[in-house]
């Protein structure tokens, strides 16, 4: 059974149940006072203090049928109403009658109520010389209870088919909103449109409340899938990008090996061209290509590393870090990397006594890249490095001025194994770098900023927030 028809059934249930009460009630009311009354008037009427008055002398007494029998002489008194109708009442036994009460009567098929009363005269002990009667016909009350219970029982079903008709229509109604959410989940579980809305535009009741919160879930679920799509798609491009960064030095080093494996096969005297001096260099420039690739795979391996570790959500130990001492650290060990450019330390006297809450040695890392970054990307020139303090934040500027980039290419720079057009091909690099460097700045709280011209240098600026300013020595 449906929630619409389960909900009509209970309304209906209830309703018939009030009904039968209500009419019960209004049922008995009438019977209570309608026989209440008549009892009344015969109980009355019976209180004469002479048969005549009792039969015949008041008003209320024609409509009312009396009569009188004594036991002993079996005489009968009757009211002038009862002689003309012709008719006798039973005569109860002596030894039954005792006191006063009511009885239900019927003769030629007519309806009484008959009152009885014992009369005593001295003489006659405990028992009963005569016996009163007082009745009356019932049967206009009869009839005008019965039409009340027809008019009852008829209104009791007419309003309870009504109030179906009207709870199921108004169930119906009141469901249908649950209809759509039913409609919009069956959907979304045969097919893939998240987007999907349910559209409601009646009272914030609970099923307001339940369209709302289907439809804030209807829209998690959509952010949550597109996001899931994103990055199987990046996985994808990831995967794509790795194996292309590797097949490159794996090609380099099976060749080399192949070289060497048939350089070293050759029999004596097979190939006069190649003396022991030519194997040696041949063996020589092969082994350090080999190197070479194996230092490259291991760069690439421990940066997808890091990355795979930033995807997984881990993080690492933090704590205050002083800045001064570890930048002049980095400035020194910069010093010695491979380079063309000039290397220029600005003075960082300003970091004095400058706390962040971060990892050393993942700050030494991402510094590193951005300047290692920098001297391959400026044949000639200068790589500048420095800091300045803002509101609360530092800022180390890492600025060169090399190749640079074209505007379009800075929002894609932080992407894994993106490289500019301009650097393919003529420096070396796996495009990993820069995307661990923005990894560990997002971990810091931090953030950074590019600016570039194409031909005139790149500068970037990395933001961390300070911890606290420690009193100078």
């Amino acid at each position: 059974m449906s929630i619409k028809l389960r909900l009509t059934a209970w309304y209906s249930g209830i309703l018939a149940v009030m009904l039968l009460a209500f009419s019960a009630a209004i049922f008995g009311f009438f019977y209570i006072n309608t026989y209440g009354d008549l009892k009344d008037r015969l109980r009355n009427q019976a209180k004469g203090e002479s048969l005549d008055v009792v039969f015949d002398k008041r008003l209320e007494a024609q409509n009312l049928y009396g009569q009188m029998y004594f036991y002993d002489s079996r005489d009968f008194i009757q009211s002038m109403t009862l002689k003309n109708i012709d008719l006798r009442f039973d005569i109860p036994a002596r030894e039954t009658l005792k006191g006063e009460g009511f009885k239900d009567a019927y003769y030629r098929g007519y309806h009484f109520l008959i009152y009885q009363k014992a009369i005593y005269i001295e003489g006659y002990g405990n028992n009963p010389a005569a016996v009163l009667q007082m009745a009356a016909y019932t049967g206009d009350q009869d009839k005008l209870l019965d039409r009340l219970k027809t008019i009852l029982i008829t209104g009791s079903f007419a309003t309870l088919i009504a109030a179906f008709t009207l709870g199921l229509f108004l169930a119906r109604k009141a469901m249908s909103p649950i209809g759509k959410v039913i409609e919009a989940a069956e959907g979304i579980q045969t097919g893939n449109d998240l987007s999907v809305r349910i559209e409601y535009n009646g009272p914030p009741d609970e099923i307001g409340r339940l369209i709302r919160t289907v439809n804030s879930m209807l829209g998690r679920m959509e952010g949550f899938y597109k996001n899931l799509e994103d990055s199987y798609a990046a996985q994808r491009r990831f995967v794509s990008d790795a194996s292309h960064e590797l097949r490159t030095p794996l090609t380099t080093i099976r060749g080399n090996i192949e070289l060497l494996q048939k350089v070293w096969e050759l029999e004596p005297g097979e190939n006069p061209s190649l003396d022991e001096a030519a194997i040696r260099q041949i063996s020589v420039e092969s082994v350090h290509d080999i190197a070479d690739e194996a230092k490259r795979m291991s760069r690439l391996v421990a940066d997808m590393l890091s990355l795979a570790r930033a995807d997984t959500g881990r993080t690492f130990e933090k704590e205050p870090v002083a800045l001064e001492p570890m930048m002049n650290e980095v400035a020194r060990r910069a010093g010695f990397l491979p380079r063309e450019a000039e290397w220029i330390t600005e003075d960082l006297s300003v970091l004095n006594g400058k706390y962040v809450l971060g990892n050393k040695d993942y700050l030494q890392q991402m510094l590193f890249i951005f300047i290692d970054n920098a001297f391959k990307y400026t044949p000639s020139g200068e790589v500048t490095f420095g800091a300045v303090i803002y509101q609360q934040q530092v800022g180390i500027r890492v600025a060169d001025t090399g190749i640079g980039m074209e505007k379009d290419e800075v929002p894609h720079i932080f992407d894994r194994f993106y490289r500019a057009d301009e650097s393919r091909g003529i420096t070396e690099g796996i495009g990993l770098g820069l995307s661990i460097a923005k990894w560990i700045i997002d971990e810091h709280g931090g953030s950074v900023e590019v600016v570039t011209r194409q031909g005139e240098g790149t500068t970037f600026v990395i933001w961390l927030p300070l911890l606290f300013a420690a009193p100078l020595e």
